[in-house]
């Protein structure tokens, strides 16, 4: 049985720091995915070819609670594009059909937040041609004017396996990107224990309005100096760090980072036990 909000509360206690007391945070918003099926009034699917190359389809089918768990899976497929032209000029249209399918999830419609603790455990596919990740998105802008907090990624980087921790937003030319990137080697966290791979483990971002921390088993991985994430013109010259953001949880296969997937990495299994976010609750005179 998944705790309960009091003992979230008491388990939270345990992970802060100097940083704050347990009275100054709230559990604003949290699915610990204990029911029979993914809770469509919180989450929405992304659908079809969506971003960076990416091999598979995305479809709401791929993705469900099972034992406590939320589960999204990439499967071998070969869903037809309804919107094939071999003489488009998008990607997207280019392509005849989608060898892969598999589950992207988010909470756009349904809940944003400015500033918090964002906790996470979960278990990802680390194979090749995997590309689990959890992320946020702003709320106001196109991308990457937008803003991008890269929580986690996990991909192949010149062969080797990498969990990433990131913050991207807009430069000066309209759709590039400015990036704070931290590459680990998935070779440091075997280092910690052999059987990383086989096991939960709880990402943790910390967002202030100067500061973002992104922690992994209590380890720091990457801070990105808010101050500094200012877009360029096309962006306003906002910074997309001090607006509401909203949770993205994805399992793309291949494209751009993912690399070539092998067919006995199928299927391809990312398992989310719950989603947390705490919010500093203003202190009373």
């Amino acid at each position: 049985m998944k705790p309960t909000s009091l003992l979230l509360l008491l388990a939270f206690c345990l992970q802060l720091n100097a940083q704050g007391s347990a009275d100054d945070w709230t559990l604003i918003f949290h699915d610990e995915f204990d029911g029979t099926e993914v809770n469509w009034d919180v989450w929405q699917s992304e659908h079809g070819l969506v971003r960076n190359e990416e091999y598979q389809w995305y479809q709401p089918q791929n993705a469900r609670v099972q034992n406590g768990v939320l589960l999204l899976e990439g499967r071998i497929d070969s869903i037809p594009n309804p919107n094939y032209n071999p003489e488009g000029r998008d990607w997207r249209q280019r392509r005849p059909y989608a060898p892969y399918s598999s589950a992207s999830i988010n909470t756009r419609r349904s809940f944003q937040f400015q500033y918090g603790r964002l906790e996470v455990r979960a278990r990802i596919p680390a194979v090749i041609g995997s590309w689990p990740a959890i992320w946020t998105l702003g709320s106001s802008l196109p991308w990457p004017s937008c803003g991008e907090i890269d929580v986690m990624e996990y991909y192949h980087i010149q062969g080797k396996p990498h969990i990433l921790a990131n913050a991207a937003w807009g430069g000066e030319r309209r759709g590039s990107a400015v990036w704070n990137t931290k590459r680990i080697p998935y070779d440091h966290f075997l280092e910690l224990d052999p059987y990383w791979g086989e096991r939960f483990h709880t990402w943790l971002m910390e967002w202030s309005e100067d500061s973002l921390l992104i922690y992994l088993d209590g380890e720091l991985l990457n801070e990105v100096d808010l101050t500094q994430t200012i877009n360029g013109t096309p962006g306003q010259n906002k910074n997309p760090m001090r607006q509401p953001h909203y949770i993205l949880l994805n399992l793309a296969i291949g494209g751009l980072n993912g690399g070539e997937p092998v067919a006995d990495a199928f299927p391809m299994r990312y398992e989310i036990d719950y989603v947390r976010v705490w919010q500093k609750q203003p202190k009373e005179n």
